[in-house]
């Protein structure tokens, strides 16, 4: 044991110097700890500590698991599960095989300190050295320390044991030693293994691996292995270990490839190894053993086998022989029944009689079986029931009952054969003559002649119909020849099938007549159905001429109506035409019936029928077409008339717009604007309505136009004229747009500007203000508002920015004036001024908050301060316990004061610092408050500090002498409780007693030491802290120790009297604990607490799971009670005996009733779980629900616009919302349901609640789509208030103009007019905007009738409004021009004059554009010119109606009529230069923009060119398709840009036929783009080509890539060494997916000779990369070459190692068989009698016998094939020979063994012999004797009689005198051969 010891210090060094040099830190004369290089030290030596440890505890755990796992226990964590003691002294029982005392019940720490004790103080018995561990190290979880423990246990019950003897010395090495010097010899040899410690030896795995390869070379290619591969070493190692050799995996790769492998690790695992391996050889020795054991019992049953063997063979001959005596199934003929007789004589005569013999042999065998087995003393054997000598004996006579009843079976069936012969003679005489009428009457029925015509086929039927009936009469005479050969059929006449035959022929010919008949009606039925159709065929012909005389009309309609009526017309007719295809299709689908090519009856020629079919469809054809071509003209000419139409619709609203937007009016104000811009999006938006009408109405155009149309050229130009009209409209739009956001964004900036100065004067006024308040309640009021103040002005600034922006939206020349830069440089100004007054006021605000905070919470500490200090500075510390509590009290509520009041003072501080550093006015006054503060808390602290001390001192006197006593009143408690028991026995009624008096004692005695060892420790405290009563303290302590030491001598001396009562005892008290928790347990499951919450529902869940562990944990505990209780009662009967069975059958019951509860309980905790699930998903539900029905109640509405899209907008998404949460609440509500499918205990509440869900749920949803209904028709309602108040609006603005009378002076009348003028144009345009809100309010009243009121008073109002402006417009019109007739018409024709002047300098101008954009501009200011001359045409002809007004009042005619007259010829003059610029500047414009054409496609053929003379081909598969894709594309591009080029050239020609300085230029440009354009296409198909070119080498590069990928993939799986793992089924494996393997390369010659092909063919045709392509295709052949080498030499080596597992195989199962026969051979039985030794010894012989005949043979087989192994050079030829020399080994000693058996039972046979001999003479002798008669006759007859009878018996005397000679000679024999009691008990047989 000291070795052990000194070996786990030796393993211990490491952990020690670890240790050492963590502890060199806290040395005191260290230097510069704070040193980089230092510090990793210390984190690298830490790290491999953690390392290590984590490694030891990995390895520990799983070596306990595996110990453990017997007991079916496991731990997880090695710190904490061994805790507790109880897997500790399970881990020890297991190991030593021993009892260790029983752990304490309970998880108290002192119940794991006691289990760890008792497991300490095991190892202490078996001389286990613990130095400085105790229990509660163990139970602290120290790691270290359990380790160390665990390491100890292994050293003692795994390691101690080895011992190696080496060869020189014969010295014993230690057990690290041992073990080291066992793995060296085992790796002796092996390279790369060098073991000389359990460290570093073993990183690499290899010696792992040697260790198993030594013992198990099967399982481990050592060779393979490789030194460098240590990861893939360990795993295949520990691999091997565990599935092979059982053996735990207690490593891992990871902990052993590290610098330093953890050495008792390695010793742990490397142990495991060591005790697997010295047990092989001896269980293999053990199984020899029980094999020839087992040999004995197989023989005999062999001999049974036998017997059975033969009794079912007789027995089942029998029954077959029965069931084929019991067959009724004779011949069925004379000739075959007349055979079965004589084959049954011959049954009896031949097979029966050597059945009768084996019989009687079978008697005799069981007789010898029953004879050997009672000569061997065993029981007798009696065969199974049915298998009895009875059994076959019965059988045998149902054999003979059977012979009987067949042979009058035979004879009865031999007369019914007779009866059929007859029977069948009269059948065929009537099948004769049946044969001959049915043939005549075929010949009759066979003759066609129906006639051609309707009539005559009708006549034909007829007479058809008479020979029918005819015919239907002679079918009772078939049916007679019929029901003879049925009665033939049912008696099973034996030439049934001629007869059948015959019968059928007859019904043959019956029904072939039939068919006749009935093929001779069907066409008949034929030619009248062809007649049929030929008749509907004249009748549709007459309809369809009369219907084409229809459809030739050429009347297409005048107009759009009229050709409507022609389409409806038409239609009628294709409805009839429609309804005769039917007919149609009818009659030629029964006409293609007749003209089918298929074989069969034709009742005329098919090209008939087809030519009347074709010719029919041809006109039904003929007339479709017709109907078709005639429906197309008819539309052509409804689409033309239908254009026209809408084109001229169209026109008439784009003249109606044109005039609205040539309005100025662009707003005077905001609102103004905003509601001009309002209407010109709603123009935009009609506007965008219209274009897509019109471009539709466009593209009908453009598509007439493409079907060549007749009128195409008036839809040309109809086409022209309204897309001009269109463009013209589009500009004239955009230009007001832009107008109107001008202006808007202008009057928009203004008034924000206004709101922001007003905002900024009120902020000022209160940023300005200096109060700062009087005290801290007041300063806070001021911080918060500031605080909104100051959020307010920040929240301000986006507004400031807005503007800033909204300033550079304006026009360029309003955003950069004077007036709009001041105004904002004046907001930013008065902002930045507001803000820094803002900050200056909220600095000052908290200063003057923290000065208040700081002297407020200053004061309230110093007066709790002076309040405590009065009361210690007063307070005494009184000697009585009671008042020393009172005041211990008073200090405990002090302490949670103090800390508040300490958290206040560091508060304070804080305040105070802060309020110095930012450099307050009252610094000197803060830091005063300060320092007065801490000094007085310091002074109180320490005050209080003093009497706490004083306190607890006095305190601690008081308390041990109060315990001192209570101890020791304990202890002599205890002690009169040992005492009593006394007077108690040692018998069951007295242990009973003794344990209800001492229940729980040890607990008691175990907490009183505890108790003790407190009070001596707090004893050597309390001495040293008080020195004057040291002696009383120490005094008290000496009395509680004797009285201690006097109740464990009173303890021991009651234990020794009790003597084997302890063990009753310990039973007793056992079975009171337990049943006391098992008490408690049911109690706590009994529990009626429902749980109220969902926490407490899984607390209570967990709680129950806690009981079901516990209730394991106690169920071995309740097994080894039972088994004591039964142990302690059995057999007893006395009454407390009695009492304890009782008990204990109550303990089993409420063991059950335990379970069950638990059971019922777990169920109706997991129903509460779930309830209480439920309803927190309910909660939650419910709040949804909550939060919806709040909105949806809270949701009013609204009163605008705006408010009303918000609203809108705001419930849809809350509708989103709820549908987001619909899944949720779903979801409750499928839970809910269920809970209540399942029944839980709480259905009904959870149904209520479900129910109250869903309906929640559904009134929600009902009431969100309501509520989105009201909302979208309130918005409706608010938008049509909202255009009412506009419009309402727009009109009172116009009321005052139109009010405006100020037109009194003569200079501006004129003007006035002319706005007038424009006023009145607006109020025309406008009035669209009236009609559309009454259109709008009609369709609001109609939607919605509860709007109709409030929908027709504005629509009143808005109509009277409305009136009211055109009466004032047309007074005011009428007012202006009466007002200065004269004055206005010579205005108007001077305006007229200057206007025609400065037109006609603009038309003087020759510049026509220099350039496309030039052109353009030109021509839009022609087209605004044009439009001006249309205005100005309009004021022209109103001159002539001014001009007769004026004439009529006699003003100046003559006059008036000359100025209107020049103005007139001035006005016509100008129209032809007018146009005739109009036509040079479209001419112009035409020049540009084909140069401008031309250049854009020079530029779009260069780009091309590049990509299309690309040399860039790729250089693999994907980008050479992605570059042909691309070209494909180009090709595709350039085909899709020669129309355009065409175009080009075909507009060429009108250019170039006009006179023009450029022709010449253009001619050369087109040159250049012809040109460039055939290169192109040049260049694309020669890149085209290359591409191609390409594309073939790199899909050959790409296929011969993959084929060198898969060849090498096979080829790696070829040279892959792999090894089967089990023996032949994986070589069969092996092999087979080799073949498969080998096929695969086969099939791959097609792939590789494709690939030939491939190159030659590039090859041949010249390719760029010939070269290149012919190497690579060699490359791919020589590796297809050598894949195919490989794959035969691969299939040689398969071979080869299948060979050897086969025979690996067969000497498994040869080995297996022999030792199975040495069991045999190696028996010991001789025989317990003459008989049973007679039976063993033939049995021995046929066993001997069998073995030598089918060993040899099998034994030869075997060397035959491994001799042929070996002599073929395999490469395992070595293990080969040793399995030969193995095998040949076992089957020499199983020869011997079965010789010495031969030669044991002989002379066993011999002595039993010799006592049956003896046993037989003996009886013989008592018989004789018995047999002397004591009469000697009462006269001569009786005497002579007897004289008679003695001398036969005299001569029996002597012959029985031979057997007792010869017997004696056996005897002496015998005798010297045996010795012993075998000798004595001869010579006693022989003495008898």
């Amino acid at each position: 044991m000291t070795s052990v010891a000194a070996e786990y210090e030796h393993m211990d060094i490491q952990q020690q110097f670890n240790d050492g040099v963590n502890n060199r830190w806290d040395a005191d004369d260290w230097d510069n700890e704070n040193s980089s290089a230092r510090l990793f030290e210390r984190s690298r030596i830490k790290a491999l500590a953690d390392e290590r440890e984590a490694v030891q505890k990995k390895t520990f755990t799983k070596w306990v698991n595996s110990h453990l796992s017997r007991v079916s226990c496991r731990i997880t964590d090695l710190y904490m599960d061994l805790r507790d003691g109880r897997m500790l002294i399970k881990l020890l029982e297991v190991l030593s095989g021993e009892r260790l005392p029983k752990p304490t019940k309970g998880r108290m720490r002192i119940h794991c300190l006691e289990n760890v004790d008792k497991a300490l103080q095991f190892l202490k018995e078996q001389r286990v050295h613990l130095e400085n561990m105790g229990s509660h190290d163990i139970v602290d979880g120290n790691h270290r320390l359990t380790l160390g423990l665990i390491w100890t246990i292994i050293l003692r019950f795994q390691i101690q044991d080895i011992s190696v003897e080496t060869e020189d010395n014969k010295e014993k090495k230690s057990a690290k030693d041992a073990l080291l010097l066992w793995c060296q010899m085992k790796t002796a040899g092996y390279p790369n293994v060098n073991i000389h410690n359990f460290s570093t030896s073993w990183r690499d795995g290899m010696a792992f691996n040697a260790l198993i390869h030594k013992h198990r070379p099967d399982l481990i290619d050592f060779d393979k292995l490789k030194k460098s591969n240590a990861h893939y070493n360990l795993q295949n190692a520990f691999n091997l270990a565990e599935q092979h050799l059982g053996l735990t995996k207690l490593l891992d790769p990871e902990d052993i490839s590290v610098d330093h492998p953890d050495e008792k690790s390695i010793i742990t695992y490397v142990v495991t190894y060591y005790h697997y391996f010295s047990k092989m050889k001896a269980l293999k020795v053990e199984g020899k053993r029980i094999g020839k054991v087992l040999d004995n019992a197989i023989e005999t049953e062999k001999m049974i086998e036998k017997y059975e063997s033969l009794a079912s063979d007789l027995l089942e001959w029998i029954e077959q022989t029965i069931i084929i005596l019991n067959n009724r199934k004779f011949a069925n003929s004379l000739v075959g029944v007349q055979q079965q007789l004589q084959a049954f004589n011959t049954y009896r005569t031949v097979e029966k009689p050597p059945k009768f013999t084996e019989k009687g042999n079978l008697e005799v065998l069981l007789f010898t079986i029953q004879s050997k087995m009672r000569a061997n003393n065993q029981k007798v054997y009696v065969p199974r029931e049915g298998k009895l000598i009875s059994d076959i004996n019965k059988a045998w006579e149902r054999l003979e009952k059977a012979e009987h009843e067949r042979e009058l079976a035979l004879r009865t069936e031999l007369i019914r054969q007779e009866k059929l012969e007859q029977l069948a003679r009269r059948f065929d005489r009537k099948a004769a003559m049946r044969e001959t009428w049915l043939s005549e009457n075929q010949r009759l029925v066979s003759q066609d002649n129906f006639g051609f015509d309707l009539q005559a086929v009708e006549a034909a039927t007829k007479k058809h119909e008479a020979i029918e009936t005819d015919i239907a009469a002679y079918e009772e005479r078939v049916q007679a020849v019929v029901a003879v050969a049925k009665e033939l059929e049912a008696e099973s006449y034996h030439d049934i099938k001629r007869i059948t035959a015959r019968k059928d022929n007859v019904i043959r010919l019956w029904e072939y007549l039939l068919e006749l008949l009935k093929a001779r009606r069907h066409r008949l039925e034929l030619n009248l159905a062809l007649q049929r159709v030929f008749q509907e065929m004249l009748y549709i012909m007459d309809w369809m001429d009369e219907m084409k005389m229809l459809l030739l009309s050429q009347d297409y309609g005048k107009h759009l109506l009229g050709v409507e009526d022609l389409l409806q017309k038409h239609a009628l007719v294709e409805t009839d035409i429609s309804i005769q295809a039917d007919r149609v299709r009818n009659v030629n689908r029964n006409a293609q019936k007749f003209a089918d090519d298929t074989e069969g009856y034709k009742p005329c020629d098919p090209q008939i029928i087809r030519d009347r079919v074709a010719h029919m469809e041809f006109c039904y054809q003929e007339l479709s077409q017709l109907a078709a071509e005639r429906r197309a003209r008819l539309e052509e000419s409804r689409r033309l008339w239908k254009f026209f139409w809408e084109m001229a619709e169209e026109e008439g609203w784009i003249r109606e717009k044109e005039q609205i937007l040539s309005s100025e009016d662009y707003g005077k104000d905001l609102t103004g604007a905003l509601r001009l811009l309002s209407q010109h999006k709603a123009f935009e938006d009609e506007m965008s309505g219209r274009a897509a009408h019109l471009q539709q109405t466009i593209k009908q155009g453009d598509e007439l136009v493409n079907d060549n149309h007749f009128g195409a050229d008036k839809i040309k130009e109809r086409i022209q004229d309204i897309q001009d009209q269109w463009a013209a409209l589009e500009r004239l739009s955009a230009v007001r747009k832009s107008r109107l956001q001008d202006a808007c964004n202008q009057h928009q900036f203004q008034a924000d500007a206004d709101d922001i100065d007003t905002w900024m004067l009120d902020v000022l006024r209160i940023v300005s203000s200096v109060d700062v308040g009087h005290d801290e309640f007041s300063a806070q009021t001021l911080v918060k508002k500031h605080k909104d103040v100051a959020e307010e002005i920040t929240s301000y600034r986006p507004a400031i920015d807005a503007l800033h922006e909204q300033s550079r939206t304006l026009p360029p020349e309003k955003a950069d004036s004077e007036e709009i830069q001041s105004r904002l440089a004046g907001i930013e100004e008065r902002y930045k001024e507001v803000a820094e007054l803002t900050r200056l006021r909220k600095q000052a605000l908290q200063d003057a908050l923290a000065l208040y905070k700081m002297l407020s919470e200053a004061n309230a500490c110093e007066v709790w301060i002076d309040e405590k200090e009065q009361w210690l500075n007063s307070m005494e510390i009184p000697e009585k316990l009671e008042d020393l509590e009172v005041i211990q009290h008073r200090f405990e509520s002090l302490e949670p004061e103090m800390n508040n009041q300490a958290s206040r003072v560091a508060v304070v501080n804080q305040v105070a610092r802060q309020l110095i550093h930012s450099q307050h006015p009252g610094e000197k006054e803060i830091k005063a408050q300060q320092d007065k503060l801490n000094t007085r808390w310091s002074q109180f602290r320490d005050l209080v500090d003093q009497k706490k001390e004083s306190l607890s001192s006095a305190l601690g006197i008081q308390n041990y002498h109060l315990e001192c006593n209570e101890t020791k009143s304990w202890i002599k408690e205890k002690t009169k409780v040992i005492e009593s028991t006394q007077e108690l026995g040692n018998d069951l009624a007295g242990v009973m007693a003794l344990q209800r008096k001492l229940t729980g004692m040890e607990r008691d005695l175990a907490a009183i030491e505890d108790k003790l060892g407190d009070l001596g420790k707090e004893a050597e405290g309390l001495a040293s802290e008080h020195p004057e009563q040291g002696d009383t303290i120490k005094g008290r302590l000496a009395e509680i120790t004797g009285v201690w030491d006097e109740m464990k001598d009173t303890m021991k001396n009651r234990e020794e009297s009790l003597g084997e009562a302890s063990k009753l005892q310990q039973f007793l008290r056992d079975l009171d604990d337990f049943q006391s928790w098992l008490s408690r347990t049911q109690t706590a499951i009994a529990s009626e607490d429902m749980p109220n919450t969902l926490a407490e529902a899984e607390k209570l869940l967990t709680q129950h799971e806690g009981i079901k562990n516990e209730i394991r944990n106690y169920e071995e505990d309740y097994q080894k009670m039972r088994d004591m209780g039964e142990m302690v009662t059995q057999g007893q009967t006395d009454a407390q005996y009695m009492f304890l069975r009782q008990r204990l059958q109550a303990l089993d019951t409420g063991w059950n009733e335990l379970h069950k509860m638990w059971e019922n309980r777990q169920n109706l905790l997991s129903q509460s779980h779930a309830y209480q699930l439920f309803l927190r998903d309910t909660k939650q539900a419910e709040a949804f629900l909550n939060n919806q029905e709040y909105v949806l109640a809270h949701t009013e509405m609204p009163t605008t616009l705006e408010a009303a899209e918000a609203a809108i907008k705001k419930q849809e998404d809350f509708m989103t919302t709820m549908d987001a949460n619909e899944e949720k609440i779903s979801g409750v509500v499928d839970t809910g349901r269920r809970l209540v499918t399942d029944g839980n205990i709480s259905a009904e509440r959870i149904q209520e609640k479900v129910d109250s869900i869903d309906q929640r749920h559904k009134k929600n949803r009902a009431a969100a789509s309501e509520l989105l209904t009201r909302l979208k028709d309130n918005r409706d309602l608010q938008k049509f208030l909202q255009d009412c108040q506009e419009l309402s609006l727009w009109i009172n603005e116009k009321m005052l103009t139109a009010q405006d009378m100020s037109y009194d002076e003569a200079r501006n009348l004129h003007s006035k007019w002319l706005k007038h003028q424009a006023f009145m144009a607006e109020l025309q345009s406008n009035k669209e905007w009236l009609d559309k809100i009454q259109k709008d309010g009609q369709a609001l009243m109609a939607e919605k009738p509860e709007t109709e009121a409030m929908v027709k008073e504005k629509l009143a109002s808005l109509k009277t409004m409305w009136a009211e402006l055109e009466s004032t417009t047309q007074t005011k019109a009428k007012c202006l021009f009466d007002a200065n007739k004269a004055e206005l018409f010579t205005q108007s024709c001077a305006d007229l004059d200057k206007w025609l002047e400065g037109l006609q300098a603009q038309l003087q101008s020759d510049d026509y554009g220099k350039d496309l954009t030039s052109v353009s501009i030109l021509l839009k200011k022609q087209q605004l010119l044009e439009s001006q001359v249309e205005v100005r045409q309009k004021e022209v002809e109103e001159l002539q109606s001014q001009s007769q007004a004026l004439s009529q009042e006699g003003k100046g005619s003559e006059e008036v009529d000359g100025r209107r007259l020049s103005v007139e010829r001035k006005f016509r003059s100008l129209q032809a230069p007018l146009q005739q610029r109009r036509d040079n500047l479209m001419a112009s414009r035409e020049i540009h923009q084909f140069n401008r054409d031309v250049e854009d496609e020079i530029l779009w053929v260069e780009e091309r060119m590049l990509l299309a003379s690309s040399t860039d081909h790729g250089n693999n598969l994907q980008t050479v398709q992605l570059l042909i894709k691309k070209n494909q594309t180009l090709q595709k591009e350039i085909q899709g840009h020669q129309p355009r080029y065409d175009d080009i050239f075909e507009r060429s020609q009108h250019v170039l036929r006009e006179d023009s300085a450029t022709a010449q230029l253009i001619r050369q440009r087109l040159a250049e783009l012809q040109s460039l354009w055939q290169q192109m296409r040049q260049e694309t198909e020669k890149r085209h080509g290359r591409l191609s070119e390409a594309h073939q080498a790199q899909q050959y590069y790409f296929d011969a890539a993959e084929a060198e990928a898969w060849m090498s993939e096979q080829e790696l799986y070829m040279m892959s060494e792999e090894k089967a793992k089990v023996r032949g089924q994986s070589s069969v494996a092996m092999l087979k997916k080799h073949q498969i393997l080998e096929q695969a390369v086969e099939d791959y010659a097609d792939t590789v000779h494709q690939l030939s092909s491939t190159s030659r063919g590039l090859v041949a045709a010249a390719h760029p990369d010939s070269e290149r392509i012919g190497m690579r295709q060699s490359q791919v052949d020589k590796l297809y070459a050598g894949l195919k080498d490989l794959a035969e030499e691969r299939r040689g080596k398969l071979d080869e190692r299948f060979r050897l597992f086969q025979l690996n195989r067969e000497v498994d199962d040869l080995e297996q068989w022999i030792a199975e026969r040495e069991v045999v051979a190696g028996s010991h039985e001789l025989g317990q009698d003459y008989e049973h030794v007679t039976m063993l010894q033939e049995r021995f012989r046929e066993f001997a016998r069998d073995t030598g005949n089918i060993g040899q043979e099998r034994v030869d087989a075997v060397n035959q094939l491994a001799d042929e192994l070996i002599n073929a050079s395999h490469s395992d030829a070595a293990t080969i020979a040793e399995w030969k020399d193995g095998l040949n080994e076992a089957w020499a000693d199983l020869l011997e063994l079965i010789d010495t058996r031969t030669q044991i039972l002989a002379a066993s046979y011999e002595l039993h012999k010799f006592y049956h001999d003896a046993k037989e003479v003996l009886n013989r002798i008592l018989d004789k004797h018995k047999k002397l008669p004591e009469e000697l006759g009462r006269d001569q007859n009786t005497v002579e009689t007897l004289q008679r009878k003695h001398t036969t018996f005299q001569h029996d005397i002597q012959a029985l005198g031979t057997q007792v000679r010869q017997l004696q000679e056996d005897a002496v024999r015998l005798q010297s051969s045996y010795a012993g009691d075998k000798a004595d008990d001869i010579q006693k047989r022989e003495g008898e």
